[in-house]
């Protein structure tokens, strides 16, 4: 089978290609790189600069190709209330041209991934059957590209799948990406010997997924008979992976080695959830979802890739659209 994986140079679709190849497919995919590191894209597969944006570049990648996995987003949730434009190009527009593309192309399935912040202030555990509430540009631009894909994919006969990853860690992680990943932040600012930075009282809570247990449902999602019409979260839902930011924070500095940890805190950034958690239920049933890796090991990945490399000092690489009294300062005064 041919499956092609836009953002494949980023974290998700990266660890996806790997697991895809390793099953025996034929993987392409495509990247832009402003969000992923070029040596993240397996050898085996083929690989195009291209922008999602540009429809007739997308409906060349395109051709000859079975699936298409669309993990290219700009996954910025915070900085969307300051930067809505670029959101939504980056997640609207190219999910859009990413559909029609594979329309023109006859690709058999799209297997989409969204966002639990679609979920918004809903209750936790998150359940797939519950009223989609976004709260910020971010949510919203997800949430209107799954009604774009079920739309096209119903109106021009193809399968479709919506998987639903909630804060995805490991290796690979872009870390000098001073705008998302809270985790590879951390751990950034640890090994270079500094303080982490948390937003509001850092009791907000989440709920981290190691990335190869994504993975393997992302991949049966992909590749597997019967997938169809399926909305279904991929991620743990076990209690003890749902912790604070501020518990978060003295995990990281149990993996780096980082003594005397004493966290700066800035203001809240407007529209933030308080409780972010999914139901894993219809994933068990589905995919056969089995959790392999704990948050410590997964922490563990990351700090020892980030050794590796090398700390990074922060890039603020992104534009932010919107100035005012509630532009988090770790933006406007470069914090990081």
């Amino acid at each position: 089978m041919h499956v092609h994986i836009t953002g494949i140079a980023g974290f998700l679709g990266s660890h996806l290609a790997d697991a895809l190849i390793a099953r025996g497919h034929r993987v392409s995919g495509n990247d832009t790189l402003v969000g992923g590191y070029r040596d993240n894209v397996p050898a085996a597969a083929t690989f195009h600069e291209v922008d999602c944006c540009d429809l007739e570049a997308m409906d060349r990648c395109l051709e000859g190709v079975d699936v298409v996995v669309h993990t290219a987003a700009a996954a910025y949730e915070g900085l969307s209330v300051f930067s809505p434009v670029l959101i939504t190009q980056n997640n609207v527009q190219a999910s859009v041209a990413t559909f029609t593309a594979a329309v023109r192309r006859g690709v058999r399935r799209v297997v989409y991934c969204s966002s639990m912040s679609r979920y918004g202030d809903n209750p936790v555990p998150f359940r797939e059957d519950m009223p989609v509430l976004p709260r910020d540009p971010y949510a919203i631009s997800k949430v209107a590209a799954e009604d774009l894909l079920v739309n096209l994919a119903e109106t021009h006969g193809l399968e479709w799948c919506i998987a639903i990853p909630h804060n995805i860690i490991g290796a690979r992680q872009k870390y000098d990406d001073p705008f998302r990943n809270v985790a590879s932040i951390m751990a950034n600012l640890m090994l270079q010997g500094r303080q982490p930075i948390i937003y509001g009282d850092g009791e907000q809570k989440r709920c981290f997924s190691p990335v190869q247990d994504v993975v393997d449902g992302l991949a049966r999602l992909t590749v597997d008979a019967g997938m169809h019409e399926l909305v279904v979260n991929v991620g743990p839902d076990a209690d003890e992976a749902f912790i604070t930011i501020n518990e978060l924070a003295k995990r990281v500095a149990v993996a780096v080695g980082f003594e005397g940890l004493a966290p700066q805190y800035v203001d809240p950034r407007p529209c933030e959830v308080r409780l972010a958690h999914c139901s894993a239920e219809r994933a068990r049933e589905r995919l056969g979802y089995a959790p392999k890796r704990t948050l410590d090991e997964a922490l563990g990945d990351i700090v020892a890739w980030i050794r590796e490399r090398g700390p990074r000092p922060f890039t603020y690489h992104l534009p932010v659209e919107i100035r005012s009294a509630q532009t988090p300062r770790t933006w406007t005064d470069r914090l990081f």
